[in-house]
C-alpha cells in the first residue's frame, strides 16, 4: 500500500489540508503531521533552540509546535512507523508561484521530503493570499485525487525534483486542464510599511503594498490566469550551471 505524509504551513486545522487528505485517502494510507498554527512564509526553517512536542490528535494524525520543515523531518525520522512513499504538502491557502517558492512553508515541507529522499509534491490554491474556506476546496477534492493518482503513477520523477502544483481559483468544473510550466516572476512595490507604536517608536510591517506578476509564455502565472492547473518541477540543486559553462567571460582566479 502506498503511504502518504501530508503536511502544510497553514496549520493542522486548515481547510486546504483537509482537502488534501480527502484527495489522498482513496490512493493509500495517509499520515498527517502539520503545524499547530499558521507558519506561512517560514521557508525552510528548522527549530533548533527548543524541543518539539508532537501531540497525537487521532490515528495517524499529529500536530507539532514547529515549522513545516520540522513536521516533515519529525514525521519521517520519528513518528511514522515506515518511511512514506510520497510527501504531499498543502493545499496552501494562496498561490505559490514565481518567487513565492523561496519563502513558502508549503514548498519547504515538500523540499524537506525531497532532501530526505522521498518524492514530494506541493499543492496550492492560487486565490488571494489567505483565502481558503472549506467551500473553496470542496469541488477540487476529486479532481485533485485524479491528478495525484496520475503524478504518483509516472514511471519516474527526475532525481532531486519536486512538483509544485497551483490550482486556479475557480470551481473545479471550470478548470481547462493541466500545463507543465516554469516559474514566473513577481515584483513587490512598497512592501514594507512604517508605523509607530503607542510610545512613538517606529515599527515596520512586511507584506503591504502591491504585487505585479510577470506572466510570460509557459509560466505558472500564465497557466493559472488562463484557468489551467500549473505543474512546475523544482529541484534541490540551485547551481546556475549555464554560468559555470561561460565562466571564462566573467571569472578570473584571484
Amino acid at each position: 500500500m502506498t503511504r502518504f505524509l501530508c503536511s502544510n504551513d497553514d496549520g493542522v486545522l486548515a481547510a486546504g489540508l483537509a482537502c488534501l487528505q480527502q484527495a489522498a485517502e482513496p490512493l493509500g494510507e495517509v499520515y498527517v503531521v502539520a503545524p499547530d498554527r499558521e507558519q506561512s512564509a517560514t521557508s525552510h526553517s528548522l527549530t533548533l533552540h527548543h524541543p518539539l512536542r508532537p501531540r497525537q490528535l487521532g490515528v495517524r494524525r499529529w500536530q507539532v509546535d514547529g515549522t513545516p520543515t520540522d513536521c516533515v523531518m519529525l514525521a519521517v525520522e520519528a513518528l511514522m512507523p515506515h518511511r512514506p512513499d510520497f510527501v504531499l504538502s498543502g493545499v496552501n491557502h494562496g498561490p505559490n508561484m514565481g518567487e513565492d517558492v523561496l519563502y513558502s512553508g508549503t514548498v519547504a515541507a515538500a523540499m524537506e521530503g525531497l532532501a530526505l529522499g522521498v518524492p514530494s509534491i506541493a499543492i496550492s490554491f492560487a486565490g488571494r493570499q489567505g483565502a481558503g474556506s472549506a467551500s473553496d476546496f470542496d469541488s477540487h477534492v476529486e479532481p485533485l485525487s485524479a491528478l495525484l493518482s496520475h503524478l504518483i503513477s509516472l514511471p519516474s520523477l527526475p532525481r532531486d525534483t519536486l512538483l509544485n502544483v497551483n490550482l486556479p481559483p475557480i470551481p473545479a468544473d471550470q478548470v481547462r486542464g493541466v500545463k507543465l510550466t516554469r516559474l514566473g516572476r513577481r515584483v513587490f512595490s512598497d512592501s514594507v510599511v512604517q508605523r509607530e507604536d503607542p510610545w512613538g517608536k517606529p515599527i515596520y510591517w512586511i507584506g503591504g503594498g502591491s504585487v505585479t506578476w510577470s506572466a510570460g509564455e509557459g509560466t505558472d502565472v500564465e497557466a493559472v490566469r488562463a484557468g489551467y492547473i500549473s505543474v512546475t518541477p523544482l529541484h534541490l540543486d540551485i547551481t546556475h550551471h549555464a554560468r559555470l559553462g561561460d565562466a571564462a567571460h566573467w571569472w578570473k582566479t584571484p
